[in-house]
C-alpha cells in the first residue's frame, strides 16, 4: 500500500506543515476540499474495497482530472491516512457527566470500535499501516486511557490491559466484517450463508464429529441468527475481560 517514499516513522499526512495539512496553496480548482476529497474516498472504500481504490477512480466519482486531487495531498498514502481519521470520527465515547462508571464506559467504547471495524472493513488494512495519529484517532486513544486510568489498574498495566480489549475487538471486529463481506459476495444473508458453510462442513467425514461438537456448543449459547450469535459471544467475551481486571485490580 506504502507508495515510493513513504515509508519512515516521519511519512504521515499529520507531521507536515501547517498549511498541507489543510490543503493546498491557493490556485487549487474550485469546488473541492480536503473534506469532500476524503468524504467520497471513504464512500468509495465502504462500496468496492481497498484493492479497486485509486486516484484515478477517485477523480471519476469527483468528475476531476486526477491531477486536480493532487492539489490537496501528494500520495495516496496521506489521502488514506486521511480516510482512516475521517471514520474513527463516527466514534461515540459516552459522556462522563452521565454518570457511566469505566465498566460501562469501556463496554460502550469496544461496542462502538467493534461496529466501525464491521462498518468499514478496509479499516482493519491499515489500522498499523500507518501512524494513526490524526485528531478523531488521539481523542479515541485519549478516551480508552481515560476509562482505562478509572479502573485502578497502576500505571504500569494500564498497557497491556488496554491492549487485551482492543486487540480483541480488532480482531473480533475484523473477522465478523470479512464474514458479512464474504456472505454479501456471494449474494446471500449472512443467515444462509452460514447455515450453507455448516452444512457443507458437515458433509465431510473426518470433519463431521468436529461440526457436531461445534453445533451443540453453539446451541447451548444460542442465539437464532448470525447477528445473535456474534452479540452474544462478544458480550460474554468482553465480560470476561473486563472481570480479568476487576481481578488485577484486587490482586493489587
Amino acid at each position: 500500500m506504502a507508495e515510493a517514499g513513504r515509508q519512515g516513522p516521519r511519512a504521515s499526512v499529520w507531521l507536515a506543515g501547517e498549511d498541507r495539512r489543510g490543503g493546498r496553496r491557493g490556485g487549487q480548482p474550485s469546488g473541492l476540499d480536503r473534506e469532500r476529497i476524503t468524504a467520497v474516498t471513504v464512500r468509495l472504500l465502504d462500496a468496492e474495497g481497498l484493492a479497486r481504490f485509486s486516484m484515478r477512480r477517485l477523480a471519476a466519482e469527483l468528475n476531476v482530472t486526477a491531477m486536480s486531487v493532487y492539489w490537496y495531498v501528494d500520495t495516496k498514502d496521506e489521502l488514506l491516512e486521511l480516510a482512516l481519521d475521517a471514520v474513527f470520527g463516527e466514534l461515540r465515547d459516552p459522556d462522563p457527566a452521565t454518570g457511566a462508571d469505566w465498566r460501562a464506559r469501556l463496554r460502550a467504547l469496544a461496542r462502538e470500535n467493534r461496529r466501525l471495524l464491521v462498518r468499514h472493513p478496509w479499516l482493519s488494512q491499515l489500522t498499523g499501516t500507518y501512524l494513526n495519529i490524526g485528531p478523531h484517532s488521539m481523542a479515541f486513544s485519549q478516551a480508552v486511557q481515560e476509562v482505562m486510568r478509572l479502573s485502578g489498574l497502576p500505571p504500569h498495566r494500564l498497557t497491556g490491559a488496554i491492549s487485551a480489549v482492543f486487540q480483541f475487538v480488532y480482531g473480533y471486529g475484523t473477522i465478523e466484517g470479512h464474514l458479512l463481506a464474504r456472505a454479501a459476495a456471494t449474494g446471500r444473508s449472512p443467515d444462509d450463508y452460514f447455515r450453507d458453510s455448516m452444512a457443507a462442513a458437515a458433509d465431510l467425514p473426518h470433519r463431521a464429529d468436529v461440526i457436531e461438537e461445534s453445533r451443540a456448543i453453539m446451541a447451548a449459547r444460542g442465539g437464532d441468527t448470525v447477528d445473535e450469535m456474534l452479540d452474544r459471544d462478544f458480550e460474554f467475551a468482553l465480560d470476561l475481560l473486563v472481570a480479568g481486571i476487576e481481578a488485577m485490580v484486587e490482586r493489587g
